[in-house]
């Protein structure tokens, strides 16, 4: 019983001179944000036999693991919801919403969905699809695209219930209207999902979390 205490004594002993020895605990590097340029904003590739998602910035060719990444709406992406019934998914006409558009504007980030690191012939139908599984934020988001005279079509809007699937093709890049009804951060949490075209086979990513901060 003696020895023990002994041991436990010099134990002790020990760990409070590694304590008092080692530096400081280093603090994580704080995440990236990005507020103009090109983004892939959520990037899809197929590597090693499974799919992996990140965050490309085509600005400066870097690729972020989504946690270490935020996407900055900025105030001058403030606008109104447009008086007419086909937008009636943003909210009330009139009513203020931050969007990251479709078109490049040099001010804001032009946010995109890309496929182009997925090889043609891996999936079944060359297809991917990004899985929008759940939204925390103080607010509504939706992603949609316009045609050429500006009719919108939704491809993906948490107001109506979730999860919402967005569907690329092997290879493709896509931009998106990514609108957000409230000021504030919102965290996304996606993952991506196919079939393998030798066997079938389903296979789905880790889910990551993709955020947005909209300033007002």
């Amino acid at each position: 019983m003696r020895h023990s205490l002994r041991l436990l004594a010099g134990t002790g002993a020990v760990v409070a001179a590694l304590a008092a020895t080692a530096g400081p605990a280093q603090a994580s590097p704080a995440p990236a944000v990005l507020s103009t340029g090109h983004v892939d904003a959520i990037d899809v590739a197929f590597e090693d036999g499974a799919l992996e998602l990140a965050i490309h910035d085509g600005t400066t060719d870097t690729e972020f693991a989504p946690a270490d990444a935020v996407l900055l709406v900025k105030p001058a992406a403030k606008t109104a919801v447009p008086d007419d019934p086909a937008y009636a998914f943003l909210g009330p006409a009139g009513a203020p919403v931050w969007v990251l558009p479709q078109v490049q504007n040099p001010d804001l980030l032009y946010a995109g969905l890309s496929a182009a690191e997925v090889e043609p012939g891996v999936l079944a139908a060359d297809t991917v699809r990004i899985n929008l599984l759940a939204v925390r934020g103080p607010g509504d988001i939706a992603v949609f695209t316009q045609d050429a005279v500006g009719t919108p079509a939704v491809l993906a809007d948490d107001t109506d219930g979730l999860p919402d699937t967005l569907t690329l093709q092997a290879g493709q890049h896509e931009h998106a209207n990514w609108a957000f009804d409230r000021a504030g951060t919102y965290r996304l949490t996606v993952t991506a999902s196919a079939e393998l075209a030798a066997t079938g086979e389903t296979v789905t990513s880790d889910p990551a979390v993709f955020t947005f901060t909209v300033r007002r």
